[in-house]
């Protein structure tokens, strides 16, 4: 028998309106000589047959664990050794729980738990939004992330049940260019990356501190997409409750004055830098060592300016390529036009701290010497994902002796 040359994935298809979408998923696909074998559950033939697809992949559908077209039964087995990735398009919330938990009780589960570690596995989730934003949902993807698998979406926008929100299954055209990126040499094979990222701890007694509202979970989107880039990744974190980026190196801090003291310590070799911290800017002359007690009268503070990471890291003799964030309350182009002017580096992002701060999705404008360009509002790993591919594009062309893969999708950025 010929050895096969051709990518194949696996493309599960679970219960969800958006199944229409992976007609056209499977159509892109094959255009781009990549071999769809497609799983269906259940319930994703109540949106959509297995002849439909069958047609367009050109490969029968499997629906039954018990098929008996495999040796053994073990149909499994057989459909997840011969997938170079796996890809569930849509995701239902169900099959995002099994996922999250191991359950393995149709044939669509039972393969992606056979996978081996070698074999990619990525899901496009799509619900209602408030099934989405459910604390469940969001425990489950947190699993997830931390498992390895890479989450593509959802989107915000008009769903099937009339309303509006989080929870859009990506369209096809999007997912079929992550997935041809997927077989691609990953572009920061070799490469190396710094990310800051959530707030900074400033102590003013033992007890008591300024800080601010960053969750961090921009940067260590960011951070992850990153190692998904195949960079070597080092993240410096202030205080958060976040699982660390699967693949990141992690250093924890608290003070802005102990993230410049990592970010110092480790910058050699570095690549490209990305200042997501929400670093503060004033931190107390003179700490207290014991707790202050309250008076009737007014308390005065005395406050120091912080050193400027980000610009301390651009000023270096040969500095890495840096990418800066601002999150403003007002006129957010504006001002980060001016800081990236003011700190001469090559690209910035702009967002309203209001919109961002905190929570799950963001939306964002990129500022470079070329211009502007809007990130419509997503999941933050989704909208990470564009800020990299961005990146990555001026990189290749302010470093041509570094060897890059420029990627395809940059998801409109």
């Amino acid at each position: 028998m010929a050895e096969r040359t051709a990518r194949r994935i696996v493309l599960g298809i679970t219960g969800g309106i958006a199944a229409y979408k992976s007609a056209e998923l499977t159509r892109l696909l094959k255009k781009r000589g990549i071999d769809v074998q497609v799983v269906m559950t259940e319930a994703g033939t109540r949106f959509i047959t297995p002849v439909t697809l069958q047609a367009l992949s050109g490969n029968a559908v499997f629906i039954d664990a018990w098929d008996s077209r495999f040796a053994n039964n073990m149909a499994h087995i057989e459909l997840s050794r011969s997938a170079d990735a796996i890809v569930i398009a849509p995701a239902s919330a169900d099959f995002l729980a099994k996922l999250a938990n191991g359950f393995a009780n149709d044939l669509l589960s039972t393969l992606c738990l056979a996978r081996r570690p070698t074999c990619p596995l990525l899901v496009a989730p799509a619900m209602n939004r408030e099934m989405w934003e459910n604390p469940a949902t969001q425990r489950n993807m947190a699993r997830l992330r931390t498992d390895g698998i890479m989450i593509l979406g959802p989107a915000s926008g008009d769903q099937a049940c009339g309303e509006t929100g989080m929870g859009r299954m990506l369209e096809a055209d999007s997912l079929a260019a992550t997935i041809e990126d997927l077989f691609m040499p990953a572009p920061l094979k070799g490469l190396r990356a710094m990310v800051t990222a959530g707030p900074t701890f400033e102590p003013i007694d033992p007890v008591r501190g300024i800080t601010n509202l960053s969750s961090g979970k921009m940067g260590y989107a960011i951070a992850q997409a990153l190692v998904n880039a195949g960079a070597e990744v080092i993240l410096v974190s202030g205080p958060t409750a976040l699982e660390s980026p699967h693949g990141a190196k992690k250093i924890e801090i608290t003070t802005a004055s102990q993230m410049l003291d990592a970010v110092r310590d480790n910058l050699a070799n570095i690549d490209l830098f990305f200042s997501v911290a929400a670093v503060a800017d004033y931190t107390p002359v003179m700490p207290k060592q014991e707790k202050i007690k309250k008076s009737a009268g007014n308390m005065t503070i005395e406050l120091a300016a912080t050193t400027d990471i980000l610009a301390w890291v651009a000023s270096q003799p040969a500095p890495p390529f840096c990418v800066g964030f601002a999150a403003e309350t007002e006129n957010a182009i504006e001002y980060a036009r001016k800081k990236r002017q003011s700190k001469r580096i090559p690209m910035i992002v702009a967002n309203l701290a209001a919109l961002a701060i905190g929570a799950d999705t963001n939306e964002a404008t990129i500022l470079d010497a070329d211009g502007e360009y809007h990130v419509p509002r997503a999941s933050k790993p989704l909208v990470a994902q564009t800020i990299v591919s961005h990146a990555i594009k001026l990189f290749s062309k302010t470093r041509p002796q570094a060897t890059i893969t420029t990627p395809t999708s940059a998801n409109n950025a």
